[in-house]
């Protein structure tokens, strides 16, 4: 006697849907645009790394301390051995490892649930771009090369930065802006408002 096949007999069981983390369906999604997603993700973020190290071996090599807006932007070297703002000094090895796991975490996280757009894929680029710029400073130098240094005149100085922080910053802001125009805190929300079987 022959068994009746059922819709969930391994042979007929229908493949599920992968999402990313903004709800696209993945199976959906053309290799030759995730494939354009993919070398857009590897252009900005190589292209951040690059200006990082090249802007940074210029200042290395002459060490300005230039008044670009008197009173309120300088370019400056500056040696950072901490975190950002200057926090924590003289823990290298610490923020070489979390630089490493951050670098990893990125990319896992990319792998399982890349962006659904070109403005996701932008953001983590430049957030990824970003951490390997500094970590790079930390491998060979033990400490970040900053420079940029804004104030207001005696009364108030930002800390100095450089091009992969402001890569970061403005990373972290175009994703936050991205999971907003996603609507991903709301899917998330109504998905564990949703009745359980």
């Amino acid at each position: 006697m022959q068994k009746g096949q059922d819709n969930e007999s391994p042979g007929k069981l229908e493949t599920g849907r992968i999402t990313d983390f903004v709800g696209e369906d993945k199976s959906e999604v053309s290799p030759d645009k995730y494939r354009g997603r993919l070398r857009l993700f590897l252009i900005v973020a190589v292209l951040a790394v690059i200006i990082d190290q090249l802007i940074k071996l210029w200042i290395d090599a002459n060490r300005p301390q230039i008044e670009l807006l008197p009173g309120f932007l300088d370019l400056r070297y500056t040696e950072n051995s901490g975190a950002i703002f200057g926090l924590f000094h003289s823990h290298t090895q610490v923020f070489i490892g979390l630089g490493i796991a951050g670098v990893i975490v990125i990319l896992v996280f990319l792998h399982y649930f890349p962006p659904a757009n070109t403005l996701g894929v932008v953001s983590f680029a430049l957030i990824l771009g970003g951490a390997v710029g500094n970590l790079i400073d930390r491998i060979r130098l033990g400490y970040v090369i900053d420079f940029v240094s804004l104030h207001l005149r005696d009364l108030f100085r930002w800390p100095a930065f450089n091009v992969a922080d402001t890569a970061l910053t403005v990373g972290i802001l175009v994703l936050i802006y991205y999971f907003y125009k996603s609507r991903v805190f709301g899917k998330a929300y109504e998905r564990n408002d949703e009745p359980q079987d």
